[in-house]
């Protein structure tokens, strides 16, 4: 006697909220949705503002509004440009954070940095949603922690301090941990995607290139809409096999 089943519903199309910072950020991320073809109503880009208190602001609002009109995001991504950590994320290239940390939060003493985390006082890292390392895979990115700073590295020593703290750390932008600490008050699985404009260490205005990782932004979000789909249809079938 062979017993049926009745196949699970297919998932629910992925609604999306993307948090920038500023509105070149913005609309660059908004030309590859439309690249895309995405549809208006299962993508939102905003532009929080600069930092991780403007971005969890702004984060917490938009999830409140959605939820509260009854049509809440799946899914909520960081995004915009910051700086990559040679030679894992050279200029031009795209990271998706393998952890979203907040690396200056904390204490500095004479015997080094010591986190808030192992301060007992809350928490200093996230992980982010299952999917990104397939969103990392499939958009080639570079995959490792993505730190978040309320001082943007402009010395070769604070690099070096960085990257010895965080091992594998691929990039440095300044809204990542806002965000996903909003995203977790509100249940919600987050990701971090950055493209590189410049190289963690000296500041050196003449090597940026803003233009390029904004080209590389809109890109990355004109593959991001199938990739998500790709996933959630894995997901869906692994899940019910």
């Amino acid at each position: 006697m062979t017993r049926s089943s009745t196949p699970a519903p297919a998932p629910a199309p992925t609604r999306l909220l993307v948090v920038t910072a500023v509105a070149a950020e913005r609309d660059a991320v908004a030309a590859g949705l439309d690249a895309a073809r995405t549809p208006a109503d299962r993508a939102t880009v905003i532009a929080a503002g600069v930092g991780p208190a403007a971005a969890a602001a702004g984060t917490a609002t938009a999830l409140a509004l959605a939820s509260a009109g009854a049509d809440p995001y799946t899914l909520v991504v960081s995004a915009g440009i910051g700086g990559g950590f040679a030679p894992l994320a050279p200029v031009g290239s795209v990271a998706v954070a393998e952890a979203i940390v907040a690396a200056d939060l904390g204490v500095a003493t004479d015997d080094g940095f010591i986190p808030l985390d192992e301060l007992g006082f809350g928490r200093s890292r996230h992980s982010p949603a299952p999917l990104s390392r397939v969103v990392a895979d499939r958009l080639g990115a570079a995959y490792g922690p993505v730190l978040t700073v309320s001082t943007v590295t402009g010395t070769a020593r604070r690099a070096e301090e960085l990257s010895r703290r965080h091992p594998g750390a691929v990039a440095e932008a300044m809204e990542g941990f806002g965000v996903a600490e909003a995203a977790a008050a509100h249940g919600v699985p987050v990701m971090e995607l950055r493209t590189v404009s410049n190289a963690v260490g000296p500041r050196d205005r003449a090597a940026w290139r803003i233009g390029e990782a904004l080209a590389a932004l809109t890109t990355a979000f004109g593959k991001l809409p199938a990739a998500l789909e790709v996933e959630a249809d894995h997901e869906h079938h692994t899940g019910h096999s």
